[in-house]
């Protein structure tokens, strides 16, 4: 049986996926558009462990898959003399049929990205070597050690070292995730509200929609008609002021779906962490999906470490039931927990401003209390988030008249909490 026949349309290879503190690492984008991304760990000069991810066809993940395989146990030398794309189709069974030669390309794009992976670490090592003999004496072996090099460094040091540096998590300054048990409970419009209240302090703040499957933050924002820019091969967030925001619905049309599986997922979210041009952040607040699943497992280990989160439900016991859940999560993860949120706590009415309950109880409130994490306090069902949501105007950029006091109350101690650097 062949390699492609157990992968299939439905299925994806357990070495699918980015790997965390890999050694090597490379991207390639092939003439027919597919891009395949490899990762290596190593020991001296032989691959222990290999992974990849493409965006290609069933045939580029078949041949990732086994060229990673293929991979494992040799020796760079071995890499570059032994594998081909004839190997690689061989051992997909595909060597002699008639789709050999379509399928050639697949092969070939796999094999070049994990010799490019090869080729980095190596320039790398030169690098390294390079900056401990540099006779201006200024790196002293920094460049392994820190990723970087110091002023008067010979220039193929310094750019050696430029070019291996990782866009590491420590320039988000604060890094807050907005949470909830589950949809609709106006999780995604607290992250909105929050980035604005932070960005109109003066504060440098990104805004990552992490929500894949249910984008919502280029709709509150009025950002639809923007769509995904690239420069030098990194994503180009979309900047509103201060406010830096990326979306994957800035990637999708119209009504299309993000049908991915959890390895797909975790690349994305690793790209949106690490392949945005961001720059420097004084704070990164994420909009996760309702739930606890693959999406947040990622971002916790691909941004290395979290400094807080907040939990958005509603009145409902239905509601609170899942956002507990929430609350665990963070608890397992290690995450702080800033507060709770309770949206939709009554119906403020628009020509009295008298507030009626619509749900029953005070879940949120409740919960809070239970678990013991600060309650933030409750937001009242009003017209005018709707209305703001919908026309990509939120509540902060309507002026003070405009905006719920409700939320300014809960606003201001999470931004007096979290209190990032500015520089």
């Amino acid at each position: 049986m062949s390699w492609i026949q157990p992968i299939g349309v439905r299925m994806i290879p357990a070495n699918f996926g980015p790997m965390r503190g890999f050694d090597a690492h490379a991207r390639i984008e092939g003439d027919c558009g597919d891009t395949m991304e490899a990762w290596l760990r190593v020991d001296g000069d032989q691959v222990l462990q290999a992974t990849f991810t493409t965006d290609g066809c069933d045939t580029s993940v078949a041949s990732g898959s086994v060229a990673a395989h293929l991979c494992q146990g040799k020796t760079f030398d071995q890499i570059r003399r032994e594998l081909t794309p004839m190997t690689v189709l061989e051992a997909l069974g595909l060597a002699e049929t008639e789709g050999a030669e379509e399928a050639h390309h697949c092969a070939d794009l796999a094999l070049r990205t994990f010799e490019a992976a090869v080729e980095d670490l190596l320039k790398w090592r030169r690098a390294a070597a390079a900056a401990q003999e540099c006779s201006h004496g200024t790196c002293g072996g920094g460049a392994e050690q820190d990723g970087g090099c110091g002023e008067g460094c010979c220039s193929e040091c310094t750019e050696s070292c430029g070019e291996r540096k990782a866009p590491g998590p420590s320039r988000f300054g604060q890094r807050l995730l907005v949470l909830s048990g589950k949809g609709g409970v106006g999780k995604s419009t607290v992250a909105v509200n929050l980035a604005l209240a932070l960005a109109g302090e003066g504060y440098r703040v990104g805004l990552l929609d992490a929500d894949l499957h249910g984008p919502s933050i280029p709709k509150l924002l009025g950002l639809e008609e923007h769509t995904l820019q690239t420069e030098d091969e990194r994503l180009v967030p979309v900047e509103l002021g201060n406010l830096q925001v990326m979306s994957i619905g800035f990637a999708l049309e119209g009504d299309q779906a993000a049908i991915w599986r959890g390895p797909m997922k975790a690349s994305v979210i690793e790209q949106f962490v690490n392949r945005v041009a961001w720059g420097p952040l004084d704070a990164l607040i994420i909009d996760c999906p309702p739930g606890t699943g693959d999406e947040h497992l990622s971002l916790v280990q691909t941004l290395g470490q979290v400094d807080g989160a907040v939990i958005v439900t509603t009145p409902q016991e239905v509601a609170a039931l899942d956002a507990r859940k929430a609350i665990t999560f963070c608890r397992a993860a290690q995450v702080p927990i800033l507060g709770v949120v309770e949206n939709m706590s009554g119906f403020t009415c628009p020509d009295c401003g008298s507030v009626t309950p619509i749900f029953q109880g005070q879940g949120g409130e409740r919960m809070a209390a239970q678990y013991q994490v600060p309650f933030l306090g409750a937001l009242p069902l009003d017209p005018r988030v709707g209305e703001g949501g919908d026309a990509g105007c939120p509540w902060l950029h309507r002026g003070e008249a405009g905006a719920p006091e409700s939320f300014r109350r809960i606003i201001r101690p999470l931004v007096e909490r979290l209190q990032p650097a500015k520089s």
